[in-house]
């Protein structure tokens, strides 16, 4: 068991190393209409693409399909491990390990910034600039990611439910399901001077997960990861019940958000 000491001082966006092998297993991989939106907002098919926040490459996938060479910024070592090994092959995948904060990007910048579900974890106050530093004159940052909801509300009230009851720090709050990653809040993005032609877009998906599978996969969320053993483990027990119950498998109402926006010319 974990204490409770040791618990606080991990770093919540840097828990995903310790399963790393079970996020490249369990995580849904993106739509390939993603990279298509991405290329018909852009005009054209990015010379370069530079990804912060790589992870095991479910985003590096769906960019690959443009063809131009991705420089992936991964900053979780035993994640960039599996990055690498999955794209060992491919001579235009690049895989850096370094914060997007610690990375510096090519003098004359890039065509396309991507994040995948990743956004979120880089520094608040800094990324909007960073994403232009990043970027040339025109270039597109492009945020993608899952919101996880349920195909209907008479499951997603009963699994909230049991949030209350073993873990009410990562219950429902104000309609967010936020024991999941919430999608980026592009606000900064939006209201900012560096950027123009803002867009938001969306995938809808249902995907379904037996008993087994639903739990790995929460196993790979960081509220879920920050949580006490035993308490996660009381609460995985009670979802498994429910689910159970209901059949055993539940069915994700899967969301892709993508947040686009251009470089603002000098």
């Amino acid at each position: 068991m974990t204490s409770q000491p040791e618990q606080e001082q991990r770093e919540q966006g840097r828990v995903f190393g310790e399963v790393a092998g079970a996020y490249d297993d369990v995580r849904p991989g993106y739509p390939v209409e993603i990279a298509d939106r991405i290329a018909a907002y852009a005009g054209h098919v990015p010379a370069q693409i530079v990804e912060s926040g790589a992870g095991t490459g479910k985003g590096t996938a769906v960019l690959r399909t443009l063809g131009a060479p991705v420089t992936c910024v991964e900053p979780d070592p035993e994640m960039a491990r599996v990055l690498a090994r999955r794209f060992a092959d491919d001579e235009l995948v690049t895989v850096v390990v370094s914060r997007l904060e610690d990375w510096t990007p090519p003098s004359a910048g890039v065509d396309l910034l991507a994040s995948a579900q990743a956004w979120h974890w880089v520094d608040r106050e800094r990324r909007t600039r960073l994403a232009y530093e990043a970027l040339a004159p025109g270039g597109v940052l492009a945020i993608f990611g899952h919101n996880y909801g349920f195909a209907d509300e008479d499951t997603a009230e009963a699994i909230n439910a049991v949030y209350l009851e073993h873990a009410p720090e990562i219950a429902e709050r104000s309609g967010s399901l936020v024991y999941h990653p919430m999608v980026f809040r592009p606000d900064e993005l939006r209201m900012s001077q560096l950027f123009q032609d803002y867009e938001e877009q969306c995938v809808v998906r249902m995907m379904p997960f037996e008993t087994a599978r639903y739990l790995a996969l929460l196993s790979t969320f960081s509220p879920h990861r920050m949580l006490p053993d035993d308490q996660r483990t009381r609460l995985h027990t009670a979802l498994a019940d429910l689910i159970d119950r209901r059949g055993g498998v539940l069915v994700q109402k899967l969301t892709t958000g993508l947040t686009l926006a251009r470089r603002s010319a000098d």
